[in-house]
């Protein structure tokens, strides 16, 4: 079949997801379950316009190509706005949980692996193609996916692009289904936490306040808002200036860091370093950082969503297929046996787990759409949104690389 590629530049590439977000909150205001299940909206609508591209593809020839410029810019903001809320005094009351997630992630990195080469090995086909669907696509997502692929082909694998490309599609597909679900079970079941009684409203956009009175003012409307608005957007932006220079400083030491990191950590020196000045709450407006942050992370979503290639899923053999069922498998069992008891079986140890499965299977914007959606029917909480950032930044991809690295020796 003679494929015809159509180019969209940003404006009509933001312009499907925007489109994609309002079909998702048009879907979980009129279907429920999409609500109860805590299903983000950009996930809901951005799959059906992704489908629409599958459709495209598989009967008229049609590869639509998205331009992701805007789609990059809005997920920058989305994690300097995290960055403003990386309150150090916050932090240090969290430090177990901490220091846990982070355990929880080096063990199931190894497990994914063990997992993966496993199953690879008992069909009798080479290993690299194991690790290629094991955590270099789940935990890494699309980014360690293309970085690792070239490797995997040198040794030996061929095909290795396509096969870590289409594990991670699938896995940032059935991260964002499977967290907000299966947390919010735990919370149901063991009655950690009712759910609010506020409107009806965007899962994934409204719950990132600093606090449930942030939260509050947030949904007020008073004459001061516009100039709220601008304070919170000139400190976005200068943090994400002050961000692109630690960027270029962080690329000289030699380790990969995701694009965003640079201005995450400008934007928690600048929330540690200013916060101490009298009034930072009252003219800053941390509470409307988030809340641009938040909206970011939804346009973010909605053009990530829409835009997925869901043909590399629809042409993978039956081996891979088996291999990435047993990930999610392992995922569900892992975060409700092993990560929530760890967690302390509570209600912040039910948020912390919905963003495990974000990006235990797919990115860290998952995870924070996941927790964002839960909160959104019960309250906020604010370890989480401290802790998921900063292991999804500074500690997935490094213990990602070195264990990947470890295997390859071992398997060889």
């Amino acid at each position: 079949m003679q494929v015809h590629a159509v180019t969209l530049d940003m404006f009509q590439s933001a312009g499907v997801g925007v489109a994609a977000l309002l079909l998702g909150l048009l879907l979980t205001r009129k279907v429920p379950f999409l609500k109860r299940r805590c299903i983000p909206a950009p996930v809901s609508g951005g799959l059906i316009f992704s489908l629409l591209t599958l459709c495209l593809y598989g009967f008229f020839g049609v590869e639509c190509a998205f331009d992701s410029t805007l789609r990059d810019i809005f997920m920058l903001v989305f994690f300097t706005s995290v960055g403003f809320q990386s309150d150090l005094r916050v932090l240090r009351t969290g430090g177990r949980p901490l220091l846990v997630m982070i355990l929880l992630v080096a063990v199931l990195i190894a497990a994914q692996n063990f997992l993966s080469v496993g199953i690879a090995r008992g069909l009798g086909m080479d290993p690299l193609f194991g690790m290629a669907a094991g955590s270099v696509p789940m935990c890494g997502g699309h980014g360690t996916a293309g970085g690792f692929s070239p490797l995997l082909e040198e040794l030996g694998l061929k095909g290795a692009a396509s096969v870590t490309m289409a594990a991670a599609t699938f896995g940032l597909v059935a991260g964002s289904l499977l967290g907000g679900p299966l947390a919010e079970a735990l919370i149901r079941r063991r009655r950690l936490a009712e759910p609010s009684s506020g409107p009806d409203g965007l899962p994934g956009v409204d719950a990132g306040e600093a606090s449930p009175a942030a939260k509050k003012e947030y949904m007020q409307s008073d004459a001061g808002s516009f100039r709220g608005y601008l304070y919170a957007v000139c400190l976005i932006l200068l943090a994400m200036a002050l961000g692109s220079c630690l960027s270029r400083l962080l690329a000289r030491t030699g380790i990969t860091f995701p694009t965003y990191f640079g201005s995450l950590l400008a934007a928690a020196l600048l929330r540690n370093t200013l916060g101490l000045l009298p009034g930072w709450d009252a003219w800053a407006h941390p509470e409307k950082i988030v809340a641009t942050g938040d909206l970011c992370l939804s346009l973010f979503l909605g053009m990530a969503m829409s835009t997925l290639r869901l043909w590399e899923l629809a042409s993978m053999a039956l081996p891979l297929c088996l291999i990435l069922f047993a990930q999610v498998v392992l995922m569900a069992l892992y975060a409700v046996f092993v990560a929530f008891p760890l967690l302390g079986r509570n209600y912040d140890g039910a948020v912390l787990v919905s963003g495990l499965c974000g990006f235990g299977l797919g990115a860290t914007p998952n995870a924070m759409a996941n927790m964002s959606a839960v909160c959104f029917k019960y309250r906020y909480a604010v370890n989480p949104f401290v802790i998921v950032p900063i292991v999804g930044a500074m500690f997935v991809d490094l213990i990602n690389t070195g264990v990947v690295t470890l295997f390859l020796n071992l398997i060889r």
